[in-house]
């Protein structure tokens, strides 16, 4: 039981660490760590959603407080928010949408943090960011352990499960990415004077 709580512990600070410093893949840390979970344990499977959703609400937190406390200055050097009028639109949607909105950006490649500023920028609070983000940290956890089980289901080997988990993720990440950079940008009209 020690083992499993020190691998759990690893996880939670593996998925953390990567929500703060986005290249780390923590969806496929979660699908690779529920993959082998449910050739050991499936109970154990439970627990590594509940580490995943715990290191990246925590990691969320910790991205929240520097986007809060450097908002402009950070909004001002990303090129994605260049013109003042995008850091706007995706606010206002942030206000609008809430928790959807946190859940949505988690679950899109590169959306979590456009997100997150935003809402840091659009003045949201602590208490209303920090109940916000559970469900959204839980449903990805979820979603991402899933992905490990169906693995499991397929696999007969606890290596061979794991290994096309982190390649299901790494696919579906990076397809997901290259389609958002294919869609068109949308179409202002010209500003009236």
């Amino acid at each position: 039981m020690t083992a499993v709580l020190g691998t759990l512990a690893w996880l939670t600070l593996v998925v953390m660490f990567g929500a703060v410093v986005p290249v780390v893949p923590t969806g496929a840390a979660v699908s690779g760590a529920a993959a082998l979970a449910a050739h050991q344990d499936p109970v154990t499977v439970l627990l590594v959603v509940l580490a995943g959703a715990l290191g990246a609400y925590l990691g969320d937190l910790v991205v929240f407080a520097v986007l809060r406390w450097g908002g402009e200055r950070i909004a001002r050097r990303l090129r994605w928010l260049r013109g003042p009028q995008r850091l706007d639109r995706v606010a206002a949607r942030v206000r609008e949408g809430g928790g959807p909105m946190l859940l949505v950006s988690r679950l899109v490649p590169g959306g979590r943090l456009p997100v997150l500023l935003a809402a840091a920028m659009a003045g949201m609070t602590w208490r209303w960011f920090a109940v916000a983000n559970l469900p959204a940290t839980l449903l990805w956890s979820v979603l991402y352990a899933l992905i490990g089980v169906l693995g499991r289901a397929i696999f007969p080997e606890p290596w061979q499960s794991v290994i096309a988990a982190i390649v299901l993720v790494l696919l579906v990440t990076q397809g997901l990415s290259r389609l958002g950079r294919r869609r068109p940008a949308p179409v202002h009209p010209p500003a009236t004077p």
